[in-house]
């Protein structure tokens, strides 16, 4: 047991049926379809190798990119890429809980390995509800009693309460797997006992999540938290400052403009240790164009922080004993907008700093430069992770503890 969650040490797998939910969202190039990282298939092949290892027949369900977004797609190529990295065939399904999924999991021998359909395509699982409730939904009831254990092994979605990740502890025998177990005792052991100052770097285009773990992060203790992308967006926002109609019309279409009103509420109560940008990037004439933040509005679309922010952002993660940066801080895709995400990067692994970096730009970012070895430690996860280093109970390992089974 590890701070009371059964891990693959605790259960007996030989032979069994085995539901193993990863994470295998990874960052995808727009133009050709190619995975820009697939550190989260490599993750995973401790368990995979371990379970196959064990004679169990081993069913794989995982999701990738949000329903409207670009990278919203089905997981055969992930079934290709994660066959090679485990070194066996993982046989696609195009399916996730009809007939033709329960066939193929009634049809597997031991040692096999399937992967069914992107579990987003299912619409119950993007719904956030508590744990009993999940337990119900059609995916669950429907697929559960095929399986002898469920194995949790995607820290990167233990802070989502969906039917795939908080339903199938209530009605099965569950337990973590090896990188689960591994990120639980890394950030669980950083909590214990956290060195100050503390920094949390927070970017990304899920502001509503980033505000969310801000707040918490603020509440436990941590002494600032650096902004860029949306997130900073909205900061700017909730100051007041006029941050032009692209920006806040790309608010408007994640539908985040109650975001505003958070932000301006987390600035009434901590805007001492909120960092928000000197200057910003945009694109002008398809070139890189800096101003200053007292020079908004502005009518292009705001794709990264600036020098003067670059730099003042270095020095306070310097000054850090200990730094968290999940996101990137602009449109990290473009090789004009990398610059403030790279240079946070650069910065955090030359600190001496205990450091944790999580999040699928964040870390193709760091593995791109060459400096994820001199990281602390690079987590699977985004959300998740600095949910977890923030305090936030994550519904996985809740629903992992409380099923009783």
């Amino acid at each position: 047991m590890l701070n009371g969650y059964k891990t693959l040490d605790d259960v007996d797998v030989s032979g069994k049926k085995v539901l193993l939910r990863l994470d295998l969202n990874s960052p995808i190039d727009p133009d050709t379809g190619d995975f820009l990282d697939d550190r989260r298939f490599i993750s995973h092949r401790e368990t995979i190798q371990e379970l196959t290892d064990s004679d169990a027949a081993v069913v794989c369900i995982a999701h990738q990119g949000r329903p409207g977004e670009e990278d919203f797609t089905t997981l055969k190529e992930h079934s290709r890429r994660l066959g090679e990295i485990v070194g066996k065939d993982v046989a696609y399904v195009d399916d996730i809980f009809g007939s033709n999924a329960q066939n193929a999991v009634k049809n597997l021998s031991g040692g096999d390995v399937i992967i069914l359909e992107n579990l987003r395509f299912y619409s119950e699982e993007v719904l956030k509800r508590p744990a009993d409730v999940q337990a119900k939904t059609v995916m669950v009831q429907r697929m559960s009693p095929l399986f002898d254990l469920f194995v949790n092994d995607a820290f990167a979605v233990a802070h989502r309460s969906q039917p795939s990740v908080v339903g199938f502890p209530m009605v099965l025998p569950s337990c973590i797997g090896r990188l689960m177990e591994k990120e639980v005792r890394i950030i669980g052991g950083i909590l214990e006992n956290p060195e100050h100052p503390i920094s949390f770097v927070l970017g990304g285009t899920k502001a509503d999540d980033s505000l969310r773990v801000a707040e918490k992060a603020l509440e436990h203790g941590t002494d600032r938290i650096l902004t860029g992308g949306v997130v900073a967006n909205i900061f700017l926002a909730a100051k007041d400052y006029r941050i032009g109609e692209p920006n806040i019309e790309f608010i408007r279409g994640k539908k985040m403009v109650d975001q505003i009103e958070v932000a301006k509420r987390l600035l009434d109560r901590y805007e001492d240790r909120i960092v928000l940008p000197r200057d910003l990037a945009v694109e002008k004439s398809g070139e890189r164009s800096e101003i200053d933040v007292g020079d908004l509005p502005t009518n292009y679309k705001i794709s990264d922080i600036g020098a003067k922010t670059v730099e003042l952002y270095k020095k306070l993660i310097n000054e850090s004993k200990t730094s968290f940066a999940n996101g990137a801080l602009g449109i990290f895709e473009d090789k004009k907008f990398a610059y403030g995400t790279e240079e946070m990067i650069k910065a955090i692994a030359e600190s001496k700093s205990f450091s944790v970096i999580g999040g699928g730009h964040t870390v193709a970012a760091a593995k791109n430069l060459g400096v994820s070895d001199k990281i602390t430690h690079v987590s699977s996860g985004g959300g998740a992770c600095v949910d977890f280093l923030a305090g936030v109970k994550l519904p996985a390992l809740e629903a992992l503890k409380s099923s009783g089974l």
